[in-house]
């Protein structure tokens, strides 16, 4: 039988994994598990935030797929944007996808000879705002931009 002993350094060692998986600094029970119930709170958005990437992704049938990669540094962001073919008009969905989420563009290169390129480096305008802004959703803001551009280029 199983004494109290081993069951207490049994679960001791549980919530110690627990902890480091979850990389909670939290010392009581209680506090680890909320720390590993938030952990899985932010988990199951960055899993939506994917599917949405897909989705978003997968209406580019036909077309060449843009590559984008937002990296979020000190107080700005960098982010690239690229495809194989000349996007004309693809600027002005991109330029206004940044002010829907107020940043402010410091620093811009665009090519469009032969292909699409931009890399930005853009900052919040307001950071005292409520509403948490990371490279995530930065980059889902953009490919919101690419895909009204090709619902619109669609049209013409």
């Amino acid at each position: 039988m199983v004494s109290r002993e081993q069951k207490r350094a049994a679960m001791y060692k549980k919530l110690q994994l627990l902890r480091s998986i979850t990389n909670s600094h939290a010392h009581d029970k209680a506090s680890i598990v909320l720390d590993a119930s938030n952990y899985i709170q932010d988990l199951k958005q960055r899993v939506e935030h994917l599917n949405q990437d897909i989705a978003t992704a997968a209406s580019f049938t036909g077309q060449n797929l843009p590559t984008i990669r937002v990296e979020e540094q000190e107080n700005h962001f960098l982010i690239k944007v690229f495809t194989k073919r000349n996007c004309q008009g693809l600027l002005v969905f991109i330029l206004e996808a940044f002010e829907e989420l107020s940043l402010e563009v410091l620093q811009v290169r665009v090519s469009t000879s032969d292909s699409f390129l931009l890399e930005a480096i853009a900052t919040r305008e307001n950071k005292e705002g409520d509403d948490h802004v990371d490279a995530q959703v930065v980059k889902q803001v953009v490919l919101q931009g690419i895909q009204k551009w090709i619902e619109v280029s669609e049209q013409e």
